[in-house]
């Protein structure tokens, strides 16, 4: 099937509208940590683009005073704390709690109050207490960036619209390690989960929500 028979198909069955986007907005960067973003990592893979336009939208939300959150994956030593998944991709071993691989990507210049959720699943929202933070700073949307987008990227935007957060995803700000999952995948989170947008206008929307300057 042709990309534009799956798109009439989609259309047919109105797949695909927009989310109303609320006023108190998050970013959301999940597992740009440098396991994902070194090459030299055996998950990780070139993501430079990617980083570098996540840093862009971080830098407009910071100076807003948005909500930054990031998540990272990463297991004790011992990695029972893995269960089924490191049968699976037994590589995610290479994740060891208080290794590089677990930092977040230097070159976003995460911040000291920036809040780093851990994780050991796919989704942002298992096993953590994200959606606690999310509730309690009363965030009403979130833009999602990161890595896979394909795995993490995919099951956090299910969680997201789930629990009821309206979430942009910009196509430059996620990246995947090859490009047909990458893009199969976006395809299908843009149908059903969440809005796929050029940076560009996830920075407009940006612009239009108040600065949270000073408001804990």
């Amino acid at each position: 099937m042709s990309d534009k028979e799956a798109r009439e198909i989609y259309a047919k069955a109105r797949l695909g509208e927009s989310v109303t986007l609320g006023s108190r907005p998050a970013v959301l960067v999940v597992d740009f940590s440098c396991g994902f973003t070194d090459p030299a990592c055996a998950l990780g893979s070139e993501l430079t683009a990617e980083v570098e336009a996540t840093k862009c939208l971080l830098d407009v939300a910071r100076a807003k005073g948005l909500q930054v959150i990031f998540t990272t994956i990463g297991f004790e030593a011992g990695l029972k704390d893995g269960g089924l998944w490191l049968q699976k991709v037994p590589t995610l071993g290479d994740l060891q709690v208080g290794g590089r691989w677990v930092e977040i990507d230097p070159r976003l210049e995460p911040r000291d109050d920036e809040t780093i959720v851990l994780k050991k699943g796919a989704s942002a929202f298992f096993g953590t207490n994200l959606a606690a933070i999310l509730v309690s700073q009363q965030i009403d949307s979130v833009i999602l960036c990161g890595a896979t987008t394909s795995g993490c990227i995919r099951a956090t935007a299910i969680d997201l619209l789930q629990y009821g957060w309206p979430t942009l995803v910009p196509r430059e700000c996620v990246g995947d390690r090859a490009q047909a999952p990458h893009e199969a995948n976006l395809f299908d989170i843009q149908a059903k989960y969440a809005d796929v947008v050029p940076l560009e206008d996830a920075l407009a929307y940006l612009e239009t929500v108040p600065d949270r300057l000073g408001v804990a």
